[in-house]
């Protein structure tokens, strides 16, 4: 996949809303299936899966530089996070475009860690863009590929919708749109109408 670019959003709170919806982005590139609970109140940012195989993710993003590698912090408003409170970390090396997708166990007692390192604090490298073990816990590994292969029959195929369907897939139009242009992020969505249309 080809780097991007990112320019640095200086205010914290809009560059980690950012860090999120490029999480989004790069999961459903990744044919995850992702979905956002309601408010901000949780202690996890989404949820990926299906119906009995969810895992709970908490994304965090860093451009902060020390030695020879990314500090980020696994801090919840300077504490550390309750053990359970998600199953993964999502952390966003922005300057470098890498995600480190890392079990929550793996970080236990700690307020940070380091990335994109070659330092002897390097440990989570083998967590760089491991989207395997999001897939593999919530059963979507082999299931999604096969059922949305690239370029299929089916996106070119015509699907008769009601003017309700109409403007949702006319939305899912525009944002595809704004991604591409914003972000450069290819987004593919399809809105098929509801049984017995």
């Amino acid at each position: 996949m080809k780097r991007r670019k990112a320019k640095i959003i200086e205010e914290p709170k809009a560059r980690g809303e950012w860090g999120e919806s490029v999480f989004m982005a790069r999961a459903v590139e990744r044919g995850l299936p992702v979905s956002r609970p309601w408010g901000d109140s949780n202690s996890f940012d989404f949820v990926v899966g299906k119906p009995g195989r969810f895992v709970s993710v908490q994304v965090k993003s860093t451009t902060v530089k020390n030695g020879g590698g990314y500090v980020c912090s696994v801090r919840q408003n300077n504490a550390r996070y309750a053990r359970g409170a998600f199953d993964y970390v999502a952390a966003y090396v922005i300057p470098e475009d890498e995600w480190y997708i890392i079990p929550a166990k793996k970080l236990a007692g700690r307020a940070n860690v380091t990335l994109c390192s070659n330092s002897g604090e390097a440990n989570f490298e083998e967590y760089r863009e491991a989207w395997h073990l999001l897939r593999a816990a919530t059963g979507v590994e082999e299931e999604t590929a096969a059922a949305h292969p690239e370029g299929s029959a089916a996106e070119s195929e015509e699907v008769p919708t009601g003017p309700g369907v109409q403007r949702v897939q006319n939305a899912f139009d525009f944002f595809r749109r704004q991604a591409v242009e914003v972000m450069n992020v290819p987004v593919h969505v399809r809105v098929s109408p509801p049984p017995g249309n």
